[in-house]
């Protein structure tokens, strides 16, 4: 007796076991599956989406673009340096100087000698002197003549070299400062350009925002409809399983015919398809949005609103109703910013064409040194000016461009204005379609009562055998439709107050 004790206590350890271990083993996938909410879906979107990544890096190149068109209201510093070699130096004196210097002496003793020599002959001639001493004289000229002649020479070799410069061989070297003193506006325009390029950046993220925001509850609640329909279809297999049970239990009692079976197995075959396609549409909308959201395809999650019991959204459209789309449509502000682009770009044509002033200053370094006799040494200068700039005649360019910036303006107007009356109609389109939506919930309601009612009063009848099985599957198939227009109002209530506030541009 205890023997047997003994091991059925032992059966039921070991059962005890198996049941927590299959337990145990059932809680890890569900405690590995994540619960995500809508919350939660946009979020991992915005983390992950890559078109948001490149509109924040838009922003951050628009803002650097701002950040150096400030710089053109300070000074430009340059530094210029080189070398150059010339086959040939500068020459202050030119070739017939040189000689003439070269020959100083020589040219100076024939004419000193030449003239000293008509003197004498003149003096001796009146008398003043003999002709020997006019003779001595001469001769002693003579003598004195050749040492001055090497001596004169020698000075205009020396006055030739000081007139060399030496300047086979030239470098140069210069440090500049320019600063814009008057640009014809030009500077304010291209500052003013770069405020307007960083704002439409922030803008166009604005925009990636709400569009990637847009898809992700597109995405989240056609998941969320998939799963009902899921759920429906189930339960539709189930009903008409019980159907067909009903009826082979029938045909086995001769109260239904065999055609009577075969209607009904055809319907539960089309019960099993419609679910399969359900299925398959609702991993392929979970794919869709695991690649918004940043995970994985495969990933395994569940959506809080899945198991919800009612998916009736309780808004209301009076908390936006005073709201203007100008306001907050990204499109339109991109297009108010593109006529101000539009208007400060004629702007900036219009400085091209204007008076120029720069202040200017530097220092210049030079080898052969030009200010102090070519010398070979680097020796520099300070400088400083003021340079204008004045254009004076292009044939009439500048006119021309002007006038195509201003027709510019006017496209950029006319299509904002165009594009302001779309939204306008757009939102009054969706302002409409959450009525709609609303009024088409409330009808399926009241059909999804009735056609549970007549599923009811068919089930009764069939059971008591005053219905055949067509209109029990007539009953069913009209529960099931009834069924799917709720979730299908349910969720196109939820996406109409979306579209409505994209409309808006309040999406958030």
């Amino acid at each position: 007796m205890q023997s047997e004790l003994k091991v059925i206590f032992m059966h039921m350890i070991k059962r005890f076991v198996c049941i927590l271990s299959t337990l145990f083993l059932g809680l890890i996938p569900l405690a590995a599956q994540q619960t995500l909410s809508l919350d939660s879906c946009r979020a991992m979107a915005l983390r992950n989406n890559k078109q948001l990544n490149v509109s924040k890096l838009k922003q951050e190149a628009a803002y650097n673009v701002r950040k150096s068109a400030r710089t053109h209201y300070l000074p430009k510093v340059d530094a210029l340096g080189g070398y150059e070699y010339f086959s040939k130096e500068v020459s202050i004196l030119n070739n017939d100087q040189q000689m003439a210097l070269s020959g100083l002496g020589t040219n100076l003793a024939t004419k000193i000698g030449t003239n000293a020599s008509q003197v004498l002959t003149g003096l001796a001639q009146k008398g003043i002197i003999s002709p020997q001493t006019a003779k001595d004289l001469g001769a002693i000229l003579n003598t004195v003549g050749e040492p001055l002649a090497m001596l004169g020479n020698q000075l205009g070799e020396n006055i030739n070299d000081a007139f060399k410069t030496d300047t086979h061989n030239i470098w140069a070297g210069t440090i500049m400062v320019r600063q814009p003193l008057y640009m014809g506006g030009g500077i304010k325009a291209a500052n003013r350009i770069a405020d307007i390029t960083e704002d439409m950046a922030a803008i166009e993220y604005d925009g990636a925002v709400q569009g990637t925001l847009f898809s992700i509850d597109e995405a989240y609640w056609l998941v969320v409809s998939l799963k009902e329909k899921q759920k429906l279809a189930q339960s539709f297999r189930d009903l008409v399983k019980k159907l067909d049970d009903d009826v082979q239990k029938m045909i086995r009692e001769g109260i239904a015919t065999r055609a009577d079976g075969l209607k009904v197995n055809v319907k539960v075959n089309e019960a099993d398809m419609a679910l399969t396609l359900v299925d398959d549409g609702y991993v392929l909308a979970k794919m869709l949005l695991c690649n918004l959201i940043g995970l994985p395809l495969d990933a395994e999650f569940t959506l809080a609103d899945e198991n919800s019991e009612s998916l009736l959204l309780s808004e209301n459209t009076e908390a936006y109703e005073q709201v203007e789309p100008q306001e907050n449509r990204s499109e339109l502000k991109l297009l108010q910013q593109a006529v101000e682009l539009s208007k400060q770009g004629t702007k900036l044509v219009q400085a091209a064409y204007m008076p120029h002033v720069f202040l200017t200053g530097g220092y210049m370094i030079s080898n052969p040194n030009v200010f102090n006799g070519f010398q070979n040494r680097f020796s520099g200068v300070w400088n400083v000016g003021v340079t204008l700039q004045v254009p004076l005649w292009n044939w009439g360019e500048g006119i021309y461009k002007v006038k195509a910036g201003k027709v510019a303006t006017k496209i950029a107007q006319l299509e904002m204005a165009d594009a302001s009356e779309k939204i306008n109609l757009q939102v009054t389109q969706c302002k409409f379609k959450v009525n709609e939506a609303s009024k088409r919930l409330d009808m399926s309601l009241k059909n999804l009562a009735n056609a549970e009612e007549n599923l009811r009063c068919a089930n009764v009848g069939f059971r008591e055998g005053v219905m055949e099985s067509t209109e029990v599957m007539a009953a069913q198939t009209a529960w099931q439709a009834a069924q799917a227009a709720k979730i299908d109002a349910e969720i196109e209530v939820k996406l109409s107050h979306v579209n409505l506030k994209k409309a808006l541009g309040i999406l958030q």
